[in-house]
């Protein structure tokens, strides 16, 4: 049995910390132990209720209470910021599962069960899916868009930044790669702007929902292409959903067809592209 014992960061950090050793047990038919799950775990009920999967620290009952989140998290970080219990974990053969990256002996012939254990709450694809359909009603070419900015004005020293001017940019380029189509595209930010950003593209994003990071997750899912700096959120989507995606990397970037390719492990595309870890 397996004991993941990390919480590597926001959540698709902690999907991509579960996904091998989720995939090892489907494919040999062992169990594990989540002890640090992630605060949007109600949003993913197969993967909270796998017959496979043991949870020992989720208590509704506590959860429930006025501060439960607040304490859980707490308690999160603590264990897995501290030396003695980093000690404890490696004396009992317990696993930090963002070392597990590499794992993918699994991955290709357990994809249709991943995709099942990985699907979020039914809520919240019905409303990706409407989203998307929407869009297909003037669009062939859905194009999801991953706008990420706040931390990344600061992180590898603002390298991946863009303002929203570049990104309305590499959207009128990714169009002039489908002439003969009319591309649509479906904004995935937490940022307040108006989509009036973007003229010359027909643009479609939600408003504040509930649960709104997992909407925007698996709407890109649903997209025909994805778009976005390096991140483990739009890397997910292109894994989970099968999409080929285009990281972007500078400024003046131009595309064809051919930049985009689906990602196949966490440091790997379908075209066979390495992808740094950053």
């Amino acid at each position: 049995m397996r004991v993941i014992c990390d919480a590597p960061g926001q959540t698709c950090n902690r999907l991509w910390t579960y996904l091998a050793s989720v995939a090892q047990c489907i494919a040999e038919r062992k169990k594990m132990v989540i002890i640090f799950y992630d605060w949007t775990i109600e949003d993913f009920p197969h993967l909270l209720h796998a017959p496979f999967i043991y949870y020992p620290l989720y208590h509704k009952w506590f959860l429930n209470l006025p501060k439960g989140w607040g304490w859980y998290k707490h308690l999160t970080w603590k264990v897995t910021h501290n030396k003695v219990w980093d000690a404890i974990f490696k004396k009992l053969g317990f696993t930090k599962g963002w070392k597990t990256r590499t794992d993918i002996r699994y991955l290709a012939q357990t994809m249709p069960q991943l995709q099942q254990v990985f699907r979020p709450k039914e809520d919240i694809m019905q409303k990706a899916e409407a989203m998307v359909a929407d869009l297909r009603k003037e669009s062939d070419l859905v194009v999801g868009v991953h706008i990420r900015r706040g931390d990344y004005a600061t992180w590898n020293d603002g390298r991946f930044f863009y303002e929203l001017e570049e990104y309305r940019q590499f959207m009128l380029r990714i169009q002039q790669v489908y002439p003969d189509k009319k591309v649509g595209f479906f904004i995935s930010s937490n940022e307040d702007f108006s989509l009036d950003t973007f003229e010359g593209c027909v643009c479609r994003r939600f408003g504040k929902e509930p649960s709104g990071a997992i909407l925007d997750l698996y709407t890109l899912t649903l997209c025909d292409r994805i778009t976005g700096p390096f991140s483990s959120y739009s890397r997910w989507a292109s894994f989970i959903g099968e999409v080929p995606l285009c990281f972007l990397e500078s400024k003046d970037q131009t595309f064809t067809d051919k930049s985009f390719s689906k990602i196949v492990d966490f440091f790997h595309f379908e075209n066979g592209n390495e992808i740094f870890d950053w």
